[in-house]
């Protein structure tokens, strides 16, 4: 702990600074990491539930509900409220052919959900790209402004010298140590989000091809 208050005490107003970036830096990619495996595990858990009730239901009110029993994160509920949207009469959008209107709505959905499931994927890659640049910065700083407080003090010797700049090589430690779970967690939720889509996206061309189908039938 003592070599804390040291470094703290001979740095200045830059140094505390990047230590405080740091750290806020962390804080932040923790938080993140245990909120995005929390959310995605549970995600996947639904969908693996919800898709299968939903295609074994009777009626499509009955598979409404079974996706409201298990959709607790609202990934698949928008899909099939968007393909049973009424198209608005008298605009482009609702002039179409009713297949170009259901991808439409499919498509439009499709991304609001996978915009909720990639939040805080680009502060990952933020921190996990940047960390490790702020940490060296720290470090050339730190070790300047060692060199610069040791050479006002007198004679130089290696002990007063290999204190202070080995103290202000932590930083760099310290940069890496925040860049590296951010980078991991990053590809790990990457892949998870990817395996997401395709479910999503299968889900979402089956419903559109039953709601056409329906409506065809209806029409004829």
């Amino acid at each position: 702990m003592g070599g804390f208050e040291d470094f703290w005490s001979r740095g200045d107003l830059i140094t505390r600074s990047v230590a405080g970036l740091l750290l806020a830096m962390s804080v932040s990619a923790w938080v993140v990491i245990f909120w995005k495996s929390w959310l995605l595990r549970r995600v996947r858990r639904d969908i693996a539930r919800a898709v299968p009730a939903f295609w074994s239901a009777a009626t499509l009110a009955d598979g409404r509900a079974q996706l409201a029993g298990f959709d607790r994160e609202a990934v698949l509920l928008p899909l099939l409220e968007a393909a049973m949207a009424a198209p608005v009469q008298g605009t482009l959008g609702g002039s179409g052919h009713v297949d170009s209107q259901l991808t439409r709505r499919l498509r439009d959905a499709l991304h609001g959900v996978l915009r909720n499931l990639q939040f805080g994927q680009v502060l990952l890659a933020s921190i996990g790209s940047t960390a490790p640049f702020i940490g060296l910065f720290g470090t050339v700083w730190g070790i300047y402004h060692a060199l610069v407080t040791i050479s006002t003090a007198g004679a130089l010797t290696i002990e007063k010298i290999s204190g202070p700049v080995g103290e202000a090589l932590v930083m760099t430690a310290a940069g890496l140590a925040v860049a590296i779970p951010a980078v991991l967690a990053y590809n790990v939720f990457g892949k998870a989000v990817a395996a997401c889509e395709a479910e999503l996206e299968g889900y979402a061309h089956d419903l559109r091809e039953m709601v056409a189908d329906l409506a065809r039938d209806a029409a004829a």
